[in-house]
């Protein structure tokens, strides 16, 4: 029987490079698998527990490297459907620039999104939905309202 397991990699077989730790860590465990067949053995130089060296050696045996890559999580549903989010940027284009002067902030799309679709959200993701749907916060500087575009160029006539 083998107690211990040569990490040196006497006969290394090639697995596709990855800078993924995890991805590594499966590679590992694989490639100590094919030169022991021992998954107690594995799980410990790996440092894994015997039942995940189990399931990716499965993985590995039955579909082949591929199987073995990292998947994508699904994650959190969004709060908007995608028709809302389609409101929304609608809202923002259209309110970009306020007719009284000053610009649309953060704090306007957030409430317009509680009272228009009863959700709430933290100013952070306001600006992450706000990328997502491929809106850049750059705007131009904003116009006073009461800002006079005969004066201005009556001042730039007078001499200095």
């Amino acid at each position: 029987m083998v107690t211990e397991l040569n990490l040196s990699g006497s006969h290394r077989l090639d697995f596709p490079y990855t800078n993924n730790a995890r991805l590594r860590t499966r590679y590992l465990v694989i490639r100590l698998f094919l030169e022991t067949k021992n998954c107690t053995l594995v799980a410990k130089a790996a440092g894994v527990s015997r039942c995940l060296v189990n399931e990716w050696v499965g993985l590995y045996l039955t579909d082949g490297i591929e199987a073995l890559n990292i998947k994508k999580q699904p994650g959190r549903p969004a709060k908007l459907t995608e028709k809302q989010k389609e409101q929304l940027k609608s809202y923002v284009l259209s309110h970009a620039v306020k007719d009284s002067g000053g610009r649309l902030i953060a704090e306007d799309v957030r409430a317009y999104i509680n009272t228009t679709f009863k959700i709430s959200y933290q100013l952070s993701n306001v600006y992450r939905l706000l990328n997502e749907m491929d809106l850049s916060w750059i705007t131009s500087r904003s116009k006073h309202p009461k800002q006079s575009v005969e004066a201005q160029e009556e001042y730039k006539k007078t001499p200095d």
